[in-house]
């Protein structure tokens, strides 16, 4: 890099100041975490695409795909309940989340359960989002730190400092706007790599042909037993529960909707979701065979990424001999001119500073709304202070646990990350219920949530390596939160069936009243048809691509 790059990266940070400067006009709730309900859909579907693309997804989705062993294009099926999801989440799940007027979604299950299933909810949000935002932060810190020979703790502070400084002054319109500008910034660079890496790539003078085994995108596997991942089934199953909890019922989404001018708003964000995701992460792909054929075709850069591997990542130099993840990176400071150079490595910077920028919001706003305000410690007054007072701690604690988790060899990080892939189920199930069903009883529920998040512990591999227990069965972790989903119904309504409870006055729940008309509507065609697209396509790409 030199002083050009040096001299975009700077401008750009500063840029992203002036942002919170220029949005720094909040009264109250509404305005601050819910940007007043006057954004647009094309910001807000923008700036949820760019809290779920990472910096993670930017450089070890084309890793993946390009260089990992067991890798390939299989990355794709990630994608493929995306536009059924968004359809559910539109038709069944936020409507009456945002006729409640809430700004923490946790408050609606307060007002059909009672106030400590709110507390469950909101605290294992909480306690999850921050350590895994900071160990994200750590792990993009720690690649620029290899490849720009610059310490990872100077990086973490320069993307955590700017990023808590734009979120603190200009809540969520500031979140929304940095989100979609960094979005624009991503996708242009994923562009730009794509070019130089068929250009690099074509230079060689060879027939180029891709690795057949990572081209197959579809398994018709069932994701039970060892080896058995990535299939259709589990991706389709699976994945469809994962994708309505993760975007409907967690509160790092969902405050987005919750932020539109009105539901018309609501389904053309969902619409540009459910269709935009798969072609940016196609690029992702396809931009990661390139690269990863270029890597195994040119000595030089497979020589670089070792080296910096055996530098930096000892133990993956020892086990795999390179760490995949430097591969773009790398390709980046090698194969593009300078001033391109400064782009990319904002790109980098941006994915990691939108899924920052949403994650303190969030986390302070349930904060705020699900405990200092219930509490009665907040008021009219004092809401705006104690707001961006938890915006700073709550990006204090991301640092921290970036500090000390990240680099950690401990199991907490891969318990972080179990108890993150079990939880999606029954969260979703708990959502579910306080909307369907009037039979639940709070009791139930809180019991149905925690009997299936134990049982989906017991048959996940992480734990199960980390216990050093071994059931006998390997089941592929998307599977549980399909699973999740089911126990917790199941024994939400066996718990009610024998210990009824009182009902509660529900006129603040927002029912929504179903006709076939709702769901026999444009969007439904255009998603639903989107969705045999894609499986088609994939099942077509290999032939395509070989």
């Amino acid at each position: 890099m030199n002083l050009l790059d040096y001299s975009i990266i700077l401008a750009y940070l500063v840029g992203f100041i002036l942002l919170g400067f220029l949005f720094k006009k909040n009264e109250s709730s509404k305005d601050y975490f819910l940007g007043g309900n006057s954004l647009g859909w094309f910001p807000l579907s923008l700036s949820t695409m760019a809290t779920q693309l990472s910096a993670i997804s930017f450089i070890s989705a084309p890793a993946f795909v390009g260089l990992k062993m067991g890798g390939g294009l299989k990355w794709l099926t990630f994608e493929m309940a995306v536009p059924i999801a968004m359809l559910f989440i539109m038709l069944v799940v936020i409507p009456p989340l945002f006729r409640a007027g809430i700004v923490s979604i946790y408050e609606y299950a307060e007002r059909r359960f009672d106030y400590s299933t709110r507390m469950i909810l909101s605290i294992v949000f909480q306690i999850n989002r921050a350590l895994s935002t900071g160990v994200m932060v750590y792990a993009i810190a720690f690649i620029l730190q290899a490849v720009l020979n610059l310490d990872f703790s100077i990086t973490i502070l320069i993307i955590s400092v700017i990023t808590i400084i734009y979120s603190w002054q200009g809540g969520m319109k500031a979140v929304v706007w940095g989100d979609a500008i960094q979005m624009i910034i991503l996708f242009i660079g994923l562009i730009v790599c794509l070019i130089y890496g068929w250009t690099n790539l074509s230079a060689i003078g060879e027939t180029i042909t891709f690795d057949p085994k990572r081209l197959q995108v579809i398994d018709m596997n069932w994701g039970i037993g060892e080896g058995e991942e990535y299939g259709l089934f589990p991706m389709i199953i699976g994945g469809f529960f994962l994708y309505v909890s993760y975007y409907g019922c967690d509160q790092t989404q969902a405050q987005r909707m919750l932020s539109a001018k009105n539901e018309g708003t609501i389904k053309k964000l969902l619409l540009a979701n459910g269709l935009l995701r798969f072609p940016v992460v196609l690029v992702y792909c396809i931009m990661g065979l390139i690269i990863g054929s270029l890597v195994m075709n040119t000595p030089e850069f497979l020589s670089d990424i070792q080296s910096l591997t055996e530098q930096h990542f000892p133990q993956e130099y020892a086990s795999n001999g390179i760490k995949a993840d430097l591969m773009m990176p790398v390709f980046i400071l090698n194969y593009l001119p300078h001033g391109l150079i400064g782009l990319l490595m904002i790109g980098i910077m941006s994915a990691a500073m939108s899924s920052l920028s949403s994650t303190i919001n969030s986390l302070s706003a349930v904060t705020v709304e699900d405990i200092l305000k219930r509490q009665g410690i907040v008021n009219d007054t004092n809401y705006m202070q104690y707001s961006k007072f938890m915006v700073v701690f709550w990006g204090v604690i991301c640092i921290g646990a970036a500090f000390l988790f990240g680099g950690s060899d401990s199991p907490v990080i891969e318990i972080i990350n179990a108890i993150g892939s079990v939880f999606y189920g029954p969260v979703l199930a708990t959502f579910v219920l306080a909307i369907f069903s009037k039979k639940i009883s709070s009791s139930g529920m809180k019991i149905g949530i925690i009997l299936s998040v134990l049982i989906n512990l017991i048959f996940s591999k992480t734990m199960q390596g980390i216990l050093g227990f071994d059931p006998g069965v390997s089941v592929f972790w998307i599977w549980l939160n399909f699973t999740g989903f089911f126990i917790a119904v199941g024994f939400a309504y066996l718990v009610s069936y024998l210990f009824p409870s009182p009902q509660k006055d529900e006129r603040q729940l927002a029912r929504p009243k179903f006709t076939w008309d709702d769901f026999l509507c444009k969007e439904s065609y255009i998603l639903v048809g989107f969705f045999v697209f894609i499986i088609a396509l994939c099942a077509y790409l290999p032939q395509l691509l070989s």
